[in-house]
């Protein structure tokens, strides 16, 4: 033997009595620990000292993908800035034996609600297909939550022109709620704008059916198979 030792995947089949196609699928779904530690590569490889074992509640089938709603801050992009948020200690279970984070969940992670820069508030990544149709190519069907702060008098049409656009309303002096459908990035500035109002924040509140709730900001968590948007 190698003084490199084995492919992981190998001495899993052995340990379990399986097929090398069960063993990798094992490994990918983080269920094997090498020393301890969680390997997720079938190709790592060990030596006969080094402990390996599977978890309680191993299971072989494919992990399925994963949809992930995250609290986006003002200030970091929604694309690669954001994702380098989503890891496991940025995790907030919802109840007990939630999913655990894999590194296999940022492959092929999609954005599926682009938020401006500036803005904060509730962002979906997606591996699911499914998901993606839904928000991405079925845009015009979702309805998107937003929390406006403004500067200035409203002037022109006043609230009339933004619920040419939206369904808007005053929350106090200063906050609006605004709420629509394929509402795109910088959408909302103009349209405040164009009633003399600066924007001074905004916050999304909703996807659909998914609220921000009380998801902390910087944090993120799993959309479960009982949410739908």
């Amino acid at each position: 033997m190698s003084d490199e030792g084995i492919r992981l995947a190998k001495r899993v089949a052995e340990l379990k009595g399986c097929s090398r196609a069960e063993a990798e699928r094992y490994i990918a779904g983080g269920w094997v620990t090498v020393d301890a530690n969680v390997a997720e590569d079938p190709a790592t490889r060990v030596t006969p000292e080094q402990a390996v074992a599977l978890l309680p509640g191993a299971t072989a089938i494919e992990p399925l993908p994963v949809t992930i709603l995250l609290h986006k801050p003002a200030g970091v992009d929604a694309g690669e800035g954001a994702l380098a948020l989503i890891n496991a200690d940025t995790l907030v279970q919802q109840g007990r034996g939630g999913q655990r984070f894999l590194r296999r969940h940022l492959n092929k992670l999609t954005l599926a609600t682009p938020l401006e820069r500036e803005a904060s508030g509730l962002v979906v990544y997606s591996q699911d297909w499914r998901v993606l149709r839904k928000l991405v190519e079925d845009a015009s069907r979702i309805e998107h939550e937003y929390l406006v702060e403004v500067d200035g008098q409203m002037a022109g049409e006043g609230l009339a022109g933004l619920n040419r656009d939206f369904k808007a309303s005053w929350q106090n002096e200063t906050r609006l709620r605004i709420a629509g459908k394929n509402i795109r990035p910088g959408q909302i500035e103009r349209a405040c704008a164009a009633v003399d109002l600066k924007l001074r924040s905004i916050r999304r509140l909703r996807v659909g059916r998914i609220p921000l709730a009380s998801l902390p900001e910087g944090r993120w968590r799993f959309l479960p198979e009982t949410e739908r948007f």
